[in-house]
């Protein structure tokens, strides 16, 4: 299936989840050549037909409800429909760690982070409740860490809107959700509201604060029968360091009677809030999500806490021979993408291959060394100079050690570098650059050679020095290299055209 282009539009490229409800697909939007997920249905796999008809409706609704809400902390619907058998509903793609992959690298979880995704989520589902609409699955596997710590909710496609139709179109015998978090009104098949979700965001707090849902067991009957009856175990007798107001308000959650449970997601916020983490601290790395609290709208990613590429000889050596991807036919998908103009596509091919390659060539190797050169073009291309820059310095240190920093691949390496950094706003980075590149162009101009990549540099650096704030080293710069177009192509060559008008709208401002 890998290749299928759902709608003409939607190609589908590795399954990345599969349950009640059809598959998930990475996939990407060929139209706006953009990374998706995609959900697939197939209703006619369903046995009976009745049961089949009720799985395509609840899918139609799940399209429909979902893109009721607009929030930051749920998926964007992109698009819904039919295609052939298959039913599909695309989705923003969320790059992350699920919760509980999230959990079991961190272990113990800390409370501090505990607090804060529960928080993050009060907040997706007071969105969600005033819809009204229950999510009926909130579980770690349907919650995303993003890189930036900020938490996403997926799978709101088996939510109910609260209205007398749905309600009747849900009441089949068999309860929506997973049981280790189906609160005792859900498990008897009784009416669901938002109290439900509370229970559901109090076995998940406890299941961060303690390392285990309060209630486990080898059937799902059984686990149904501990939500009902059994109390949940105090946190803090197995963390003593958890506070007790937090202990109390997992407890009030997990409360049998949805009476008992705090009144909303609101209240559970509040409740919250004088144990979230303060702006005094220091966030930690990628997928901290205290980071919203310590850092609110900070930009990401972070350049203290941005996280190093990956080792690709490692990430290589980790692979099974099996997985590792043919590396010719690869590069002939990628000739294929870039002319389409399928630039996100072919990134994040050859981001792939480039470790197979590598255990298969060696680093060193030309097969290798002209895919890591395509992998930092494509990425400028592409816009991703964040990722393109630590590429092109690995692509001119290893050229600057073979064939001497003077070398014109090596220089165009570093020239590369330079406009990464000063796409990325790093002027004195990038000003740093150009000025160490400068002496080699200007010695191939003196030589008779074209002078037009030191003109462009110089250009460049005077731009950069006003951007700096270093006006009248910007001016002298920008002055002199008029002079010098002028000499070599003549007043009427554009770079001079454009010189005399900077210099001109400079002289207004300082005179104005």
């Amino acid at each position: 299936m890998n290749g299928r282009v759902i709608a003409g539009r939607y190609e589908l490229s590795t399954v990345i989840g599969q349950g009640g409800m059809g598959q998930v697909w990475t996939g990407y939007d060929q139209r706006l050549d953009r990374r998706v997920a995609v959900k697939l249905l197939r209703p006619d796999h369903m046995a009976p037909a009745t049961a089949a008809d009720e799985m395509r409706r609840r899918f139609v609704r799940e399209c429909r409800v979902t893109a009721q809400v607009t929030h930051p902390g749920l998926v964007t619907v992109h698009d819904a429909g039919s295609d052939g058998d298959d039913l599909y509903l695309v989705m923003q793609y969320v790059e992350g760690a699920d919760l509980a992959d999230h959990l079991a690298e961190h272990d113990p979880y800390p409370w501090e982070w505990a607090v804060s995704v529960a928080a993050q989520l009060c907040s997706v589902l007071g969105a969600v409740h005033a819809v009204p609409i229950v999510h009926r699955d909130l579980k770690p596997r349907n919650v995303m860490v993003k890189p930036d710590g900020t938490v996403t909710v997926l799978d709101l496609g088996v939510a109910s809107v609260i209205d007398t139709d749905t309600t009747r179109l849900t009441h089949t015998g068999s309860p929506i959700g997973s049981p280790a978090y189906m609160a005792p009104e859900q498990a008897m098949g009784g009416a669901v509201g938002p109290y439900t979700d509370l229970y559901a965001l109090g076995v998940l707090l406890h299941e961060l604060l303690s390392g285990n849902v309060p209630f486990a067991g080898s059937t799902a009957l059984g686990v149904l029968h501990r939500h009902l009856y059994e109390p949940p175990l105090p946190v803090r007798q197995l963390r003593p360091e958890v506070p007790e107001p937090l202990e109390a308000l997992v407890l009030r959650l997990l409360s049998k009677d949805p009476q008992h449970r705090p009144s909303g997601a609101q209240e559970v916020y509040e409740a919250l809030t004088p144990l979230l983490p303060t702006r005094h601290g220091a966030p930690g790395g990628p997928l901290d999500p205290a980071r919203p609290f310590l850092r609110p709208h900070a930009p990401w990613p972070d350049r203290a806490t941005a996280p190093s590429p990956p080792d690709p000889r490692v990430v290589a050596a980790a692979a099974p021979a099996a997985d590792r991807p043919d590396v010719a036919a690869a590069v002939d998908e990628v000739k294929r993408l870039l002319g389409e103009g399928s630039i996100t596509r072919a990134v994040d091919i050859l981001g792939g291959i480039l470790p197979a390659a590598a255990a298969e060539h060696g680093e060193q190797s030309p097969v290798v060394r002209i895919l890591r050169k395509q992998y930092a073009t494509t990425l400028m291309d592409d816009g991703q100079y964040r990722r393109a820059l630590p590429e092109l310095r690995r692509l001119a240190d290893d050229r600057a050690a073979e064939a001497g920093p003077g070398d014109p691949q090596t220089l165009q390496f570093r020239y590369d570098a330079a406009q990464c950094l000063e796409q990325l706003g790093e002027t004195a980075a990038a000003l740093a650059e150009y000025r160490a590149l400068l002496p080699f162009y200007e010695s191939h101009h003196r030589t008779g050679g074209d002078p037009s990549r030191a003109f462009d540099i110089r250009h460049r650096m005077g731009h950069l020095l006003l951007a700096m704030g270093d006006h009248t080293a910007g001016h002298q710069q920008l002055q002199n290299l008029l002079f010098d177009t002028e000499r070599v192509y003549g007043p009427g060559h554009p770079l001079a055209v454009e010189l005399r008008r900077s210099l001109d709208r400079q002289r207004q401002f300082r005179t104005g």
